[in-house]
């Protein structure tokens, strides 16, 4: 690069910058590495270029008396975007942290509707079978059975104080309706733990630094290292 004047490394890093194979990171990189790196780096023309490429505003007509540097201009608008990027991404961490919670939510309201038509129809089955009993008893009163087997059966038949065939045909019912509910439940927590999965994934994408990545690996490689120095 030494061998080359300034006005032509000027013109090949505006040639690089036009056709977006330089951009600002490399203009940086570039600037920390000499003193002479640093001015060429710092060519207005240049972050003209950057300028127009990365940020590229409407015309406006009005002029300012005193104009800004391009590459301080560029710098203001690159801070002013970065600001409005992380304001985006903890709005999306916000949103992502708020359907976590509804999805918990809903699946704790829907583990409790699971229970309370299991119980529904735990307690309707079991008079199911109470009746059914009760009903195999009083057809047996009809046919000869010996006394203390009678009197059992008449005394069960005795205690029960509902229309058994209306009382059966209105169980059954019941018991069909709590497996169609518990069935529509059962769905609904199945897309509820699916979309909590979805919005966790989501959560811990937008949480996600590659930088704290790389430094916690580090960290674990080295201390996994030191370990083993010491066994």
């Amino acid at each position: 690069m030494s061998f080359l004047p300034d006005e032509i490394w000027s013109k090949i890093l505006e040639m690089g910058a036009a056709a977006n194979r330089l951009s600002y990171r490399d203009l940086c990189s570039l600037a920390i590495t000499c003193c002479r790196h640093n001015r060429l780096s710092s060519d207005p023309s240049i972050w003209s270029i950057l300028l127009a490429l990365d940020f590229p505003q409407p015309i406006s007509s009005s002029s300012s008396s005193l104009p800004v540097p391009s590459k301080s201009l560029y710098r203001t608008r690159f801070e002013r975007d970065k600001a409005r990027r992380i304001a985006a991404s903890r709005r999306a961490m916000l949103i992502a942290e708020s359907q976590v919670s509804v999805c918990k939510g809903r699946l704790k309201e829907l583990e409790f509707q699971l229970r309370k038509e299991g119980e529904r129809m735990k307690g309707a089955l079991e008079e199911l079978s109470n009746l059914e009993r009760i009903r195999r008893a009083s057809v047996a009163l009809n046919v000869w059975q010996p006394e203390l087997v009678r009197g059992s059966q008449r005394q069960m038949v005795e205690q029960c104080t509902v229309p058994i065939e209306s009382r059966l045909s209105n169980l059954k019912m019941e018991v069909n309706l709590c497996k169609h509910q518990i069935s529509i439940y059962k769905n609904a927590y199945n897309e509820q733990k699916q979309r909590l999965q979805e919005s966790k994934e989501a959560l811990s994408s937008q949480k996600y630094n590659p930088l704290e990545a790389y430094h916690s690996n580090v960290s674990r490689t080295d201390s996994g290292t030191k370990r083993k120095k010491l066994t």
